[in-house]
């Protein structure tokens, strides 16, 4: 599914469009012109037809480059492992959230409880994998003739990655779970979770121009994405936080 000149949404599970498997977060192609990347890999259970979307859409997988995880959890990572295997792309995420992917530390990256509650089917487990790029704020990753800047929003993850990306058609910032359209935000009750830390980093998405949003599940926005943005930031200016999209 096309989205922009250079954005392409290969993947999306029962929280959005349901392209793939109902596990699956928001996965979004960036074609850079000779160099693709991926943002966000899914669970892990629909990654054969993420990669059929990518070639009905006419691309080849093998010029997947990268594959820029917006943090740890499991229906954003899960799928790495194969994607990797069939591309041949490095993984990239937060230094703070690396390691726990290196040796599939579920517990740190809050599959336990997910688990549990019966958010993942009880079998379900993910893969240790290699992450070639353990990612500081700020730090910028080529993908072809595209711009792209990792930054640090820990508060939904303790290593949480918004990806502001200069597009061909404007401005792009892929929100992981930091903010997701009319300003919600996604907090959660695990390890690495934190409004204070949402409190602390959230201002960095300010005065950022975006035009389009591309958050890892429900709605995205294709124009006034800042929008959005500065309706989380201004909320955390006040008493109450913004409202809370994960239930």
């Amino acid at each position: 599914m096309q989205l922009t000149d250079d954005v392409h949404l290969v993947g999306s599970g029962r929280n959005g469009v349901w392209l793939t498997d109902e596990f699956d977060c928001h996965v979004y192609l960036l074609d850079g012109g000779g160099e693709l990347a991926l943002v966000d890999a899914g669970a892990g259970m629909g990654g054969g037809r993420i990669l059929a979307n990518i070639v009905e859409a006419g691309f080849d997988p093998k010029r997947i480059s990268h594959i820029l995880l917006t943090h740890c959890h499991a229906d954003h990572c899960g799928g790495a492992p194969l994607l990797k295997q069939k591309t041949g792309a490095s993984a990239a995420i937060s230094e703070r959230e690396a390691d726990f992917l290196r040796r599939a530390d579920e517990e740190s990256i809050g599959l336990t409880i997910a688990r549990r509650q019966g958010y993942y089917p009880t079998s379900y487990r993910i893969e240790a994998f290699e992450i070639e790029m353990p990612l500081k704020d700020a730090q910028a990753i080529p993908v072809g003739g595209l711009r792209v800047a990792a930054i640090h929003v820990p508060g939904h993850s303790l290593g949480s990655i918004c990806y502001l990306v200069e597009g061909r058609g404007g401005t792009y910032l892929f929100s992981g779970d930091v903010v997701f359209h009319k300003g919600e935000i996604g907090l959660l009750n695990c390890p690495g979770s934190s409004l204070e830390d949402y409190r602390k980093n959230i201002g960095k998405l300010a005065g950022l121009n975006v035009d389009a949003l591309f958050p890892g599940h429900f709605t995205f926005c294709l124009s006034n994405g800042q929008w959005h943005i500065n309706k989380a930031v201004e909320s955390f200016k006040g008493l109450a936080p913004p409202k809370n999209a994960i239930t």
